[in-house]
């Protein structure tokens, strides 16, 4: 992961037509649902999955694949020799055959031309160049939220998957869980009345002293975790404590980490899912000490066109989630909790021919359902990169600390150039978007 060489394209493949590239060409000629033939998918019939980044969220989706009839898990891939191995075990063992292959090198895993999925659930630095290189060498993909940490990087990735052609799932899984469908589902049919503002809550970043430098231990590939950002003395602290989640080298901190997830069911429940807000303002407390440096207090206020206010917040004094509010009622909608005001909503019975949103039980499993059918699965990169763009607005306007207005068509700041050049970030070379 040290040289120029990490950006694939097709053309780096010589095999003749693949069963992925049956896939695309059967979704581009054909009009309306198309069911792959099993034959294209080879033995068993089963979807091959390569895992980037074996955590305890590479893990659990991991997990979910291996638990899919549909799917086989054949590779995993992590900078962290003793997560990769225990991976790799796992696998074994649950097939009850040797043959998963692991590795240090991501690169080495996406030019599989075997694998027709790429999971990627590394840190936050490296979801869009992995994501990139499996758009480039035409995989499909399951990429863990936030996206990038620069909203240019994030366009990158949908222009590649736009020419490419890959199906693309985004890890924000509460949009497969019923409670927050039904919540939406009864503010975009008007039950609350009018909507006129969200309360979105969650986390804030931690802070954390200065730690010295420590050597790296051997089964740790420190250089290529490093990979595009820029160079930092080792300490334990960074990596295996997971403080690089609060630490804008590698993260935007909880106001992405967290509030993607209730960002996203925002702009779901708002109809906002293929725009964004006209203007941004809000305040932030980023520490001048310490390891780590995201917001460790934020509040800030997205308006949209409709007119609807959205206020991100660390607010969590009651509970963390989201809480729409109309001139006719509430619903509140958190992790496997939904109330509301009147009660009576609890209990509604949607009327036929009123809208409904897509339906989905199990992210994984939909992402996998889409590979065979090649439609969009439940949140596709469109509005991947509509929803991340809230974390990167609400970021940039806590640290100018003035009231930004926002072109959601051209996805630029309006007559503000110190705000537009925060919208990209450069990479430790020779990596690039």
């Amino acid at each position: 992961m040290g040289d120029s060489s990490f950006i694939l394209h097709p053309s780096s493949f010589k095999n003749s037509i693949s069963r992925r590239g049956f896939l695309k060409c059967a979704g581009v000629a054909l009009a309306g649902p198309y069911i792959v033939p099993s034959s294209a998918f080879g033995a068993n019939d089963k979807i091959a999955v390569g895992t980037v980044g074996v955590g305890p969220q590479g893990r659990a989706v991991m997990e979910m694949f291996m638990a899919s009839p549909d799917a086989r898990v054949v590779a995993v891939c992590d900078v962290n020799a003793l997560r990769r191995e225990e991976a790799r075990a796992r696998v074994d063992d649950h097939y009850g055959a040797k043959g998963c292959a692991a590795y240090n090198d991501f690169r080495e895993l996406i030019a599989r031309p075997d694998i027709d999925v790429v999971h990627c659930a590394t840190p936050d630095h490296w979801h869009v160049p992995v994501a990139l290189a499996a758009a480039r060498a035409g995989k499909d993909m399951y990429v863990e939220k936030p996206l990038g940490l620069a909203l240019d990087h994030d366009k990158a990735l949908r222009d590649a998957i736009r020419i490419h052609g890959n199906v693309f799932q985004f890890g924000t899984q509460h949009r497969s869980e019923a409670n927050f469908r039904f919540a939406c589902e009864l503010v975009r049919n008007g039950r609350i009345g009018k909507l006129h503002t969200m309360r979105v809550a969650l986390d804030a970043s931690k802070r954390t002293p200065n730690f010295p430098a420590m050597p790296v231990p051997e089964w740790l590939d420190y250089d290529r975790w490093l990979g595009p950002a820029p160079y930092a003395p080792f300490t334990e602290n960074r990596i295996i404590n997971r403080y690089w989640w609060h630490i804008s080298d590698y993260s935007l901190g909880f106001v992405a980490g967290q509030n993607i997830h209730f960002g996203d069911i925002a702009q779901w429940g708002n109809g906002a899912e293929d725009t964004g807000p006209l203007e941004v303002e809000g305040w932030g407390v980023f520490p001048e000490q310490g390891l780590t440096d995201c917001a460790v207090a934020y509040n800030t206020r997205h308006t949209f066109a409709n007119g609807v206010t959205m206020h991100f917040t660390d607010d969590v004094e009651n509970t963390t989630g989201i809480r729409f509010e109309g001139d006719k009622g509430w619903v509140f909608v958190s992790l496997g909790v939904i109330d509301a005001e009147p009660k009576s909503l609890l209990h509604t019975i949607f009327e036929p021919g009123e809208p409904r949103l897509y339906r989905s039980i199990n992210h994984v499993q939909n992402l996998l359902d889409c590979v065979r059918t090649r439609r969009e699965t439940i949140c596709p990169i469109e509005q991947a990169v509509r929803s991340d763009t809230i974390c990167h607005l609400s970021d940039i306007a806590m640290r100018l600390k003035r009231r930004l207005r926002w072109d959601p068509e051209r996805e630029r700041f309006i007559d503000d150039a110190e705000a537009n050049r925060m919208l990209t970030r450069t990479m430790r070379s020779p990596w690039n978007v």
